[in-house]
């Protein structure tokens, strides 16, 4: 049965299309990133949530037939498993442009952190629902969010709206220096209770929306914040997240304040292991790897919002050599200035081979796995990232007959054409949990009333800021 409803979030249309049977037909190449490889001239068949088969035309229009709620004709395309981010700011994207050519630090404290005081509620909404939609209609169907201080009810209210699948968790942090807004430090007992009460509203929603512990930074937590998130976190069974070693002032301010580098003290407090996804991680030494390493710490590359910071490039084939579970994310909006995940495939590969002077280094094929299979990894979720019988219905259908995929044959590998030739403008469909959240290239949202929403917002609180 097919479900078509209205939801009016406020001043913006979305149109939720629930399908409880789709089949996907005709597709040229079906890339599973599991065990069954690359099937060409494929199809899916989705119930509910859910992937139940898959095969080739033939097979699966004989065991199926044609009698689906919702057919899409995939021929000319190739569908991947639904790409995972796993750091963005959802909050920050109404910054977007306001915070350019500065460093980590003074990135934060002159524009970021200023803007995440000021920022309304409506317009934290509205900023996060923007930013979902952005992701979506490149393809990426999971994200691992860094929340806001303030107001982060309405993230997942905006996620929730949006059909993304989703970690968050509001932001703590009970120290900073003079440049940090008084609005965004409090004391960590009530930080963390604030969190537990948004855990217990939001973690599990749909089975989509999750909690994740967000302690900023070292150089926003006090030793004391940070050994108590971790304490918390894992007696909800929680993911934690932070930021480490992003920036060489950023290290040798830890340094001074604790005596360590930042991964080793992260590790003091109890930030890391399996359950922990570390930002960043450019400025580690090699101790500091054989900790992540022990201790299946997961680690997010952000590429363009490394660069354009300036922060330096961080040592992912030797961390991926070690055996460090390494993921992708695209970082927030106003140091990037894009969510597109496919470009941050293609910086991933690109700047490690300019770095090693070494064209074989961090190939397409393991830059994609980066992007779901490491990504899932990380989450501590199975049924997510590849395609499999049984697994999640999250799915992207990528064109092979735009320009700049000219020419896609039987000769080209698709790996390398997702990495290096295609972008956001080439997915067709994206679907999220057996939903279709894109739909030939467009979102079930009404994109002008959200532009122009997020647009007044935006004017309104950054005026004074930047001026």
């Amino acid at each position: 049965m097919l479900s078509v409803h209205t939801v009016n979030a406020r001043f913006v249309r979305i149109t939720v299309v629930v399908v409880l049977d789709i089949l996907i037909s005709n597709a040229d190449l079906l890339l599973t990133l599991s065990e069954h490889g690359i099937l060409r001239n494929a199809s899916i068949v989705v119930e509910e949530n859910e992937i139940i088969d898959f095969g080739k035309n033939y097979e699966i229009e004989r065991k199926y037939g044609r009698n689906f709620d919702y057919v899409i004709d995939a021929k000319g395309m190739i569908v991947v498993p639904g790409f995972i981010q796993t750091h963005v700011h959802l909050v920050q994207t109404i910054f977007r442009g306001l915070a350019d050519d500065l460093s980590l630090l003074d990135w934060l404290g002159k524009r970021i952190l200023p803007m995440e005081a000021r920022i309304s509620a409506e317009g934290v909404y509205y900023s996060s629902l923007l930013a979902c939609i952005e992701l979506l209609m490149s393809g990426t169907t999971t994200i691992v969010d860094f929340g806001s201080v303030r107001h982060q009810e309405k993230v997942f209210e905006a996620i929730r709206d949006s059909g993304i699948r989703a970690f968050s968790g509001k932001v703590i942090m009970d120290m900073g220096d003079s440049s940090v807004p008084k609005e965004l430090i409090e004391d960590y007992r009530e930080a963390l209770s604030s969190s537990v009460n948004l855990l217990k509203r939001w973690n599990g929603f749909e089975e989509r929306i999750w909690y994740a512990f967000s302690p900023r930074f070292a150089l926003s937590c006090s030793e004391e914040c940070l050994r108590e998130t971790a304490y918390v976190a894992r007696e909800h069974n929680a993911l934690i997240q932070t930021h480490a070693s992003e920036n060489r002032d950023e290290v040798r301010l830890v340094r001074k304040i604790t005596g360590m580098n930042n991964v080793e003290y992260l590790h003091k407090v109890g930030l890391t292991g399996r359950d922990v996804i570390l930002a960043h991680c450019i400025w580690i030494n090699d101790y500091e790897m054989e900790i992540l390493h022990r201790t299946g710490t997961n680690v997010v590359h952000c590429p363009s919002a490394n660069m354009k910071l300036g922060s330096g490039i961080a040592r992912v084939p030797e961390m991926l050599e070690k055996g460090i579970n390494v993921t992708i994310g695209a970082d927030g909006a106003p140091c990037n200035n894009n969510l597109d995940v496919f470009v941050e495939m293609r910086h991933a590969s690109l700047i490690q081979k300019a770095r090693l002077t070494d064209p074989r280094v961090l190939p397409a094929r393991e830059v994609i796995r980066m992007a779901t299979v490491n990504g899932a990894k990380a989450l501590g979720i199975s049924d997510i990232g590849s395609i499999r019988r049984g697994s999640k219905a999250d799915l992207v259908l990528i064109s092979l007959r735009d320009i700049n995929v000219t020419p896609f044959t039987s000769l080209h590998d698709p790996y390398s054409t997702i990495v290096y030739s295609a972008k956001a403008s080439n997915v067709k469909y994206t679907i999220v949990d057996g939903r279709i959240a894109v739909a030939e290239g467009r979102p079930t949202i009404d994109l002008r009333d959200l532009v122009e929403r997020v647009r007044d917002i935006a004017f309104k609180f950054a005026e004074k800021i930047v001026n």
